[in-house]
């Protein structure tokens, strides 16, 4: 049940620790700094937690031309490997192996999954191999997980290696919800602030530079950090990404 933080104030839900942490976070947007360093001062539990961004866009998700959706790797890492599946040619699986995948090759993993092997968090495919293991579409579609061109997880023959690589170190995937709101994990509380820093100002960047030339007025309306078990805290926009 929802509490009160203090006698007049706002009805709060969570518990102690939550309502605490609520009311010591910054009542205003900051910097990207300060967002950083008051999130970490927030009381949290003793594992170590994702911090996530969440931002607000100006956009209408109903138009396809809207859509925002891609892949990111950022300056530090998110902290999380990721399992990595990668369809290939027979002459680039021993690459794609020795960059980290699981698995590599093509036929006989589109068998194995259709079987119902899921044991991974990533599929990348090299373009020549798109027609192979298009029946895929139907299985991993709905589970996130079919190579697309739009999420960089398809790519040419000759970057399967260093797709493979940068989705194992844990390169980013998003794509904006039906309310326009993109989300992502930006790192690890344990990070040192300007690793998180670093992290944050590159996926607002990449976010900005996709801006839709056909949105008009402001594009980044909100954004906002937190752990998995924080309130948020909101980060001011540099100017440029509200004009």
């Amino acid at each position: 049940m929802a509490k009160k933080a203090e006698t007049d104030g706002p009805l709060i839900p969570g518990g102690k620790r939550h309502r605490a942490s609520f009311a010591a976070r910054p009542d205003a947007p900051v910097s990207t700094s300060e967002a950083i360093a008051a999130l970490k001062k927030l009381k949290g539990p003793k594992f170590d937690q994702t911090v996530d961004c969440v931002m607000s866009l100006g956009i209408d998700p109903k138009h396809a031309d809207q859509a925002i959706r891609g892949s990111v790797a950022l300056p530090s890492g998110i902290g999380k490997s990721k399992r990595v599946v990668a369809f290939c040619a027979p002459e680039k699986v021993q690459e794609a192996l020795d960059a980290g995948a699981i698995k590599a090759g093509g036929t006989d993993i589109a068998e194995e999954i259709e079987k119902g092997w899921f044991d991974f968090d990533v599929a990348v495919a090299s373009n020549d191999m798109m027609r192979d293991i298009s029946k895929l579409g139907r299985t991993l579609g709905p589970k996130g997980l079919m190579p697309s061109p739009k999420s960089g997880t398809v790519v040419k023959p000759g970057d399967i290696a260093s797709a493979v690589k940068e989705y194992a170190a844990g390169k980013v995937e998003y794509r904006n919800d039906k309310g326009g709101n993109i989300h992502a994990p930006i790192g690890k509380m344990s990070f040192k602030d300007a690793e998180l820093v670093a992290n944050l100002e590159h996926f607002i960047k990449t976010i900005e530079s996709l801006r839709p030339s056909s949105v008009k007025g402001q594009y980044i309306k909100k954004i906002a950090v937190s752990g998995t078990m924080t309130p948020s805290v909101l980060v001011e926009p540099p100017v440029a990404l509200s004009a």
